[in-house]
């Protein structure tokens, strides 16, 4: 999945970490919380404005190293 759709980068926005469509649940946000053992399902009830494919993306972000190379800020 090419996560730069759903990755955004703002400086001013939560010190500048990478965030779902900037909004301001950061990627590692959601990581912490598949990492703590909520499931996806779990996840998006929590929190409505994020989607399945939000979730997918913050995976795809990590596991290209958490690197925004090429991504630009909005």
């Amino acid at each position: 999945m090419d996560w730069r759709p759903y990755i955004t980068i703002e400086p001013g926005k939560r010190g500048g970490r990478p965030c779902v469509r900037g909004q301001r649940i950061a990627v590692s946000d959601v990581l912490g919380w598949l990492a703590d053992g909520q499931t996806p399902a779990e996840v998006l009830d929590d929190f409505p404005d994020l989607t399945a494919d939000d979730i997918q993306a913050c995976l795809a972000f990590a596991s290209a190293g958490g690197s925004p190379a090429g991504q630009t800020t909005q």
